[in-house]
């Protein structure tokens, strides 16, 4: 958040800000990703003061964007549409893992989950117990390939204001003993997409 105030500030971008006794820019990132995880494309909002065309707001912070981070894309919307965030349905993600089960055990672990209909699950969150059903925040998983003892899993995980999927638990309840080597977001879909 703090990379995207500083370039837009750089760029000489007019941001709108809040009211009250502290302001803050009016920016927000539809399904901010988790700290660890990487990303191809993610979505924003973000409210001007005054009205900038698309083609100059890339241009300008494109320009102030470090290395690694690139604006692919900025589109002027209604101020009455739904914020990004209220759109989010999916997100697609490739998942690696270090693992010593066969190419045949994976796929027989992904058809077992997937056929399941559902999938008590567990997690601890800061000091509580959730309790719920797995098996509803997974719509896809696949095998994107395999090197040797390191297996790349796809899943498309639902996303949206009521649940999200975390790979990281789909990997657990999948039988894989260790944590994900590397979890990537691929792509964001958003309703009606």
């Amino acid at each position: 958040m703090r990379l995207w105030e500083r370039a837009l500030r750089r760029a000489g971008i007019p941001i709108a800000y809040s009211q009250g006794f502290s302001p803050h820019p009016k920016i927000s990132i539809a399904a901010p990703l988790p700290i660890g995880v990487t990303s191809d494309g993610e979505f924003m909002d973000i409210s001007l003061r005054v009205r900038v065309s698309p083609y100059h707001f890339a241009k300008a912070v494109g320009e102030q964007l470090p290395f690694g981070i690139s604006l692919l894309r900025a589109e002027q919307v209604e101020l009455r549409l739904p914020s990004l965030q209220s759109q989010v349905r999916q997100a697609e993600y490739q998942v690696e893992l270090e693992t010593n089960k066969g190419a045949g055990e994976v796929e027989d672990a992904l058809h077992s989950f997937l056929a399941k209909e559902h999938i008590p699950w567990q997690h601890q969150r800061d000091t509580e117990m959730r309790y719920y059903d797995l098996r509803p925040l997974v719509y896809r998983l696949w095998v994107v390939g395999r090197q040797e003892s390191v297996c790349t899993l796809g899943m498309s995980l639902r996303a949206d204001s009521t649940a999200t999927g975390r790979p990281e638990q789909v990997t657990a309840a999948l039988g894989f003993a260790n944590r994900p080597m590397s979890v990537h977001r691929t792509r964001l879909i958003l309703a009606g997409s």
